[in-house]
């Protein structure tokens, strides 16, 4: 499948583009950025051909991976699905929902494939391990002995916190926060396993950018996120867990390079081209994780 890559930043240059530039069944047509210089040095570094105008390079493929901001990559990704472009987005989808309805509404129009990379469900361990849970929860159920009851996922970083990061300097980390970026991250994890979110409450707490939230869900169970960016590196860490009547099921650490994540998410968007079917981290999964966090927003201090 011939792919075009939008974006030139770190997470470009670290996972989108080896990963695109590695899979035996892509093709990296080009890479289009929003300015001239770092487009051009990363297209040299991929071996590809960097694109000036971006309607070109969607007539030149047959999908497109994003790696830019969210505000910047939900306008475009409507733009490619209308030029008949599959989707492989990055998280989250888009900051409003209005956004990230536009963005499910161009794919179905346009009957195209989409994937967003919501990392945990790529990447090996914490993929099978989110299947392996939800098949849990199933089997409990089944047997009366109770669903997933409560949940948590705490996702601390040390971005803002003397960490020596290529995204401290990110200026949408800054204006949005852990609450955009990591929340996509908690999310993934809670919402498939304990349902839709009827209700959020947020709150700021602690240093920086910390932002703490309480979700109900549709299952009635309920669930807690701490998301910070602003922790020391010492106070750095990913945890998330369920329990219920199945017993206490707890998130593995995740140690395999994004890369390689993003490479199986490569896959799922080829699979889902092939067989037609939707995949369960696609445009309307992404839409409901925007609507949560915007939900949440809207209740913090400007």
């Amino acid at each position: 499948m011939k792919f075009g890559l939008l974006g030139t930043g770190p997470w470009a240059q670290r996972t989108h583009g080896p990963a695109l530039a590695a899979h035996q069944d892509v093709d990296l047509v080009g890479v289009w950025g929003r300015r001239a210089e770092p487009t051009g040095a990363l297209a040299q570094q991929l071996g590809t051909r960097a694109y000036a105008d971006i309607d070109a390079l969607f007539a030149d493929c047959d999908a497109v991976a994003v790696a830019l901001p969210p505000d910047v990559q939900a306008p475009l990704a409507v733009r490619a699905a209308d030029a008949g472009c599959h989707l492989l987005l990055d998280k989250p989808v888009a900051t409003t929902p209005e956004a990230a309805r536009a963005v499910t509404e161009a794919v179905e129009r346009g009957g195209v494939g989409c994937v967003v990379f919501f990392t945990l469900h790529f990447s090996d361990t914490t993929g099978e391990w989110l299947r392996e849970t939800a098949r849990r929860g199933e089997a409990s159920r089944a047997q009366s002995t109770g669903d997933w009851q409560v949940g948590r996922a705490d996702w601390l970083s040390p971005v803002f916190g003397g960490a020596d990061s290529p995204y401290t300097a990110s200026p949408w980390r800054r204006e949005k926060g852990a609450l955009w970026d990591v929340g996509p991250h908690a999310l993934s994890v809670l919402l498939p396993l304990l349902g839709e979110a009827e209700s959020v409450t947020a709150a700021r707490g602690g240093v920086g950018d910390t932002v703490h939230l309480v979700l109900r869900h549709a299952s009635g169970a309920s669930s807690t996120c701490t998301l910070s960016h602003s922790v020391t590196p010492a106070a750095a860490g990913v945890t998330a867990e369920v329990r219920g009547g199945a017993g206490v099921a707890e998130l593995p650490l995740r140690e395999e390079d994004p890369a390689v994540s993003f490479g199986r998410a490569l896959d799922a968007v080829l699979r889902s081209v092939r067989t037609g079917e939707p995949h369960p981290c696609g445009a309307r999964f992404a839409e409901e994780v925007t609507s949560v966090l915007h939900r949440a927003q809207e209740q913090l201090p400007a």
